[in-house]
């Protein structure tokens, strides 16, 4: 079946000169352009960008690469509600990475990770990479948990899902500092 990639791009402007995370400079490319050609670079498809009020700017930074943006026109009600928009835009017998770009750094080597564990882990259904103990990001979520995540209100965090998940959330350890970066400040 493969897996899809979801990659959340909608935020507001970021604090620096009202520039979008997703759009921040990052090693001679931007946010959502790496984690946009790492996704291609695993295979993942299809590739959803969900975009909100910035869709113009990221389309354009995107141009050239095989990916389908979808509009969240609930942004601003939360995470959720963009997450569910993108939802609607993948095949629902498909697994999916899940990858806010606010979190570029992750390596390909911590993608090819999450699949070879989700293939070998029967009962987990969440993957969810650490480092340092700390969760990060991207996580991989098996294709079930896709009405689990649809039924949650627009506002609340996808996080409130893994108590009910229980065993069935499996971490993975990585030796990726990038899973837990956030893009906080611009690149000089």
């Amino acid at each position: 079946m493969g897996t899809a990639a979801l990659l959340l791009s909608d935020g507001e402007p970021g604090r620096f000169g009202g520039v979008p995370k997703a759009l921040m400079p990052l090693r001679g490319s931007t946010a959502v352009r790496r984690v946009a050609e790492v996704c291609l670079s695993r295979g993942l498809d299809p590739i959803v960008v969900v975009v909100g009020p910035h869709r113009g700017p990221v389309a354009r930074e995107l141009r050239g690469l095989p990916v389908t943006l979808v509009d969240s026109e609930r942004w601003y009600e939360g995470r959720t509600a963009s997450v569910k928009a993108g939802l609607e835009a993948t095949p629902a017998d498909r697994d999916l990475l899940f990858w806010p770009v606010e979190h570029p750094f992750a390596t390909a080597s911590t993608v090819d990770l999450l699949g070879s564990v989700r293939d070998r882990d029967a009962l987990a259904v969440w993957f969810i990479p650490t480092y340092g103990g700390r969760d990060g990001h991207p996580a991989l979520w098996r294709s079930g948990i896709r009405a689990d995540v649809l039924d949650l209100r627009n506002d609340a965090p996808l996080r409130s899902l893994l108590p009910e998940f229980g065993v069935q959330v499996r971490r993975v350890a990585v030796d990726d500092a990038g899973v837990v970066a956030d893009v906080d400040t611009p690149e000089p």
